[in-house]
C-alpha cells in the first residue's frame, strides 16, 4: 500500500509518494494524507515551501487500475466519493499558501500527471515521460488535468494529450512551458530543493498573494471543472467502453471499443 512520507529539509517540506510495487500508484490514503500535510504546511510558519515527489525512479503511475475495475461493481456515488479524495488533494495544492514544487523522475501518468500539473513549479529529469492515458481505457481525465492543460497550453496540444493519450517527454513539456527546469536523471529532487529553498526564504506573504492572484485570473474555473471531471469520469467508468478498456489493459491486448454511447 502506498504511503506518503513527510520530511523537513530546513524550511522545505518534502512529501514523497512511496509504493515501489505499483510505481507509486495513488489511492484514498495518499489523497487524505497529502491534503492534511499541505493544510498543516500552510499553517506552519517554519515551512516556506513544499516539494512533492515520488520514491525511486517514478513520480507516480497514477490511479490503481485494479481498484478502478473493482469500483465498476459498486455504485456511481462511491466512485464520486473516491474522486473527491483526489480532488481534495489537488485543491490542497492550489490553496496551500506555500509554493509547491513537483520533482519528477521517470515520469507521471494519469492522476500522477494531474498532481504534477497542480503544482506551482515543475522540475523534471531529462527523458521523463508523461501520459494522460485515461482515454486508452475509455475514461476521461480527473484531478484537474483538463483545467490545467486548458490554462497552460494551446487547445490543440491539450486536446492531443487528453484525446490521444500518447506519451510526451519532459523536453516537450519544457518547451511548452509546463516544466520549469530540466535536470539530469537522479537530480530532480536536489534541483527542486534548491528552488524551494530560495522561495522558502523569500517574502512569504507576497508569494502567497501571488499564488492567489494567479488562481484568481482563472476565477470560477477549477472548482467547476473538477466537478465536471468527476461527473464525466463516473459516467465513463460505468460505460461499456471502460469495461472493455480496463479488461484489455489487464489482459495486455488491444481494446475493441464500440465507439457509440
Amino acid at each position: 500500500m502506498a504511503v506518503l512520507h513527510g520530511e523537513r529539509r530546513g524550511r522545505v517540506l518534502v512529501l514523497t509518494i512511496d509504493d515501489p510495487t505499483t510505481r507509486n500508484a495513488l489511492g484514498p490514503d495518499i489523497y487524505e494524507a497529502g491534503a492534511e500535510a499541505l493544510r498543516r504546511a500552510g499553517e506552519d510558519p517554519g515551512i516556506g515551501a513544499v516539494v512533492l515527489t515520488g520514491a525511486g525512479a517514478t513520480f507516480s503511475s497514477g490511479g490503481n487500475l485494479n481498484r478502478l475495475a473493482g469500483l465498476r461493481d459498486g455504485t456511481p456515488e462511491a466512485v464520486r466519493a473516491g474522486i473527491q479524495g483526489l480532488h481534495g488533494f489537488v485543491q490542497a495544492i492550489r490553496t496551500c499558501s506555500k509554493p509547491v514544487i513537483a520533482a519528477v523522475e521517470g515520469g507521471a501518468a494519469g492522476a500522477g500527471f494531474s498532481l504534477m500539473l497542480a503544482c506551482d513549479l515543475v522540475v523534471a529529469a531529462r527523458g521523463a515521460r508523461f501520459v494522460l492515458a485515461y482515454v486508452k481505457v475509455g475514461l476521461s481525465p480527473d484531478g484537474g488535468a483538463t483545467a490545467f492543460l486548458a490554462q497552460t497550453l494551446p487547445r490543440q496540444l491539450a486536446a492531443e494529450l487528453a484525446m490521444e493519450g500518447g506519451v510526451v517527454e519532459a523536453e516537450r513539456l519544457h518547451q511548452a512551458g509546463i516544466v520549469n527546469a530540466l535536470c539530469e536523471p537522479g537530480a530532480a529532487l536536489d534541483t527542486a530543493l534548491a528552488r524551494a529553498g530560495t522561495l522558502a526564504t523569500g517574502p512569504g506573504e507576497a508569494i502567497a498573494s501571488i499564488k492567489r492572484l494567479l488562481d484568481a485570473a482563472y476565477a470560477g474555473g477549477l472548482d467547476a471543472q473538477l466537478d465536471c471531471e468527476r461527473d464525466s469520469f463516473v459516467a465513463n467508468l460505468f460505460h461499456a467502453d471502460a469495461g472493455e478498456g480496463i479488461a484489455a489493459f489487464r489482459e495486455k491486448r488491444p481494446a475493441a471499443f464500440g465507439g457509440v454511447g
